[in-house]
């Protein structure tokens, strides 16, 4: 007697799709038209953006509410219930950032052709964890534990466009010890709110000393604190050349639930070798990649992009 083929559920020419309920699929496209509009919804509009009738809405719609994972405020419009958050808070907090990200720095890699560098803010500023080359990797001095300038770097000035006033005044002082770092003072003065700027001036007064600031150095505060805002209005920074002549990069930041930056993934490639436009190919692509991580990590903001 010969022995008999392989057949067990995880043979690859067995696996059938595990039936489910199909009213909870129903249920389902309910939560995810909710999660989508990212406000609470009458059941009408609710159904709508369901595709199903209200008539057939309304019995999955009550089910929820019973159990918790719905509620309705005063005007009756259908919003996420207390057994939902209770389930949003415990998958929150067992995420980890960069952990979560590691497939989308790879995907990037690949569906690009460029370097991926992912950045988190850590103690003595933006630091490179991960680093996933491309098939031609890039003679750069960049590597994992580089520490990044705010000032020279689209990695930087992309962490400080959106930390705190205090936070980047603290950051900016210590720029000179990063890569491409600036002594800068002018820029750590333009750009910190006015109680931090007083509170740090003995440092900013240390950094014109060693800098020996030069007259026109106004603008360049200005033109700084300019980068940032645009920075804020695009969500995403470009780096034509600059630091490393001959490579270009674009930055862009992820979000926490709280809508803080948590990290920033980074393309870099040769000048001239891809569209380094901030409405480009490559930046629409990273810009992707950061959104669909935001709403991972709960920032409603990205539920839209993603």
């Amino acid at each position: 007697m010969t022995d008999s083929p392989d057949r067990s559920p995880t043979h690859s020419a067995d696996v059938k799709p595990q039936r489910g309920i199909q009213s909870l699929d129903s249920t389902g496209e309910l939560l995810t038209a909710l999660v989508a509009a990212a406000r609470p919804l009458s059941l009408r509009d609710l159904a709508a953006a369901a595709g199903m009738p209200p008539a057939k809405a309304f019995p999955h719609l009550v089910s929820l509410l019973k159990i918790g994972l719905l509620d309705r405020d005063a005007s009756g419009c259908f919003a996420a219930g207390p057994l939902a958050l209770e389930l949003g808070l415990i998958g929150l907090q067992r995420l980890s950032p960069t952990r979560e990200a590691e497939p989308e720095v790879i995907e990037l890699a690949a569906s690009t052709g460029m370097s991926v560098a992912m950045a988190v803010l850590g103690p003595l500023g933006p630091t490179v964890v991960r680093l996933e080359e491309s098939a031609r990797p890039l003679h750069v001095s960049l590597r994992v534990g580089t520490v990044m300038s705010l000032v020279n770097t689209a990695i930087g000035r992309v962490f400080a466009a959106y930390v705190a006033d205090d936070v980047r005044a603290g950051l900016l002082a210590q720029d000179h010890l990063r890569l491409a770092g600036a002594d800068v003072a002018e820029v750590f003065t333009a750009t910190a709110a006015p109680a931090a700027a007083a509170a740090a001036e003995h440092s900013a007064t240390d950094v014109a000393r060693r800098a020996h600031a030069a007259p026109g150095s106004a603008p360049l505060a200005k033109a700084y604190a300019q980068r940032l805002a645009q920075i804020r209005t695009d969500d995403i920074d470009t780096a034509l050349s600059r630091p490393v002549p001959g490579i270009d990069t674009l930055a862009a930041p992820v979000f926490d639930h709280t809508g803080s930056i948590c990290l920033v993934l980074a393309l870099m490639g040769p000048s001239g070798s891809f569209d380094s436009k901030p409405a480009g190919q490559p930046a629409q692509t990273l810009r992707a990649a950061t959104a669909r991580l935001s709403r991972r990590f709960g920032w409603i903001a990205a539920i839209g992009e993603a």
